[in-house]
């Protein structure tokens, strides 16, 4: 096996990896739409990424890993404020699940996108490659996340929207929190924009990609 199937063998024995819709696939080491976000990088040679929601770190990981195997220096910024559960509140539980993977390019903000604009690190930014929002999957929050980058995206730059095709009930909050999933609204807004290319994957949960027009 190569390095990398080495290292997503690795990745996938821990089951988690495998969920929240990207079409992975443990049996032959599958990435499922995570070669397309690994290809995205290396292709672009992307050194700076944002990503707006992780279950597990699934994205912000692989993006990572392809900056690594780009051999050269990149950045992965990594928001999410933790409300599916616990796993993202310790700072150095964070850093030893990333280093176990041997994945040093990504920083994470313990913050909603809303929190996150009003933070220095916010400020700084610029150049981002690549946009991910995977965070609260109604229209109102893709749109404000998108939005909330939008003046910061590197020229030639990617958005990538994920849960973005179909409308369902989700209760990844616990059954009294449950929502209705509409990303894909936004995606139908932002198709009638001409100064858009807007692409949609259907493998997994769906998975849009948005860029300037050509």
């Amino acid at each position: 096996m190569t390095e990398l199937t080495n290292w997503i063998e690795k990745l996938f024995q821990d089951p988690k990896f495998l969920d929240m819709g990207h079409a992975q696939s443990a049996d032959d080491f599958n990435l499922g739409l995570g070669w397309l976000y690994y290809g995205l990088v290396r292709t672009h040679r992307i050194k700076r990424a944002v990503v707006i929601g992780s279950y597990r770190g699934f994205v912000p990981m692989v993006l990572a890993r392809a900056m690594q195997d780009n051999q050269t220096p990149g950045e992965v910024i990594f928001i999410d404020p933790s409300l599916v559960d616990n796993f993202w509140r310790d700072p150095k539980q964070v850093k030893a699940h990333f280093a176990h993977y041997a994945i040093n390019a990504v920083e994470h903000y313990l913050n909603t996108t809303q929190e996150f604009i009003h933070t220095p690190a916010y400020a700084a930014l610029s150049d981002i490659g690549l946009l991910f929002v995977d965070g609260y999957h109604t229209y109102e929050q893709a749109k404000f996340d998108h939005e909330a980058f939008h003046s910061k995206l590197a020229d030639d730059y990617l958005v990538l929207f994920h849960d973005s095709l179909r409308s369902r009930n989700s209760t990844i909050y616990g059954p009294d929190k449950i929502y209705q999933h509409t990303v894909f609204e936004y995606m139908q807004e932002l198709k009638h924009n001409r100064q858009l290319q807007v692409i949609d994957f259907s493998y997994g949960a769906g998975l849009t990609i948005v860029k300037k027009a050509l």
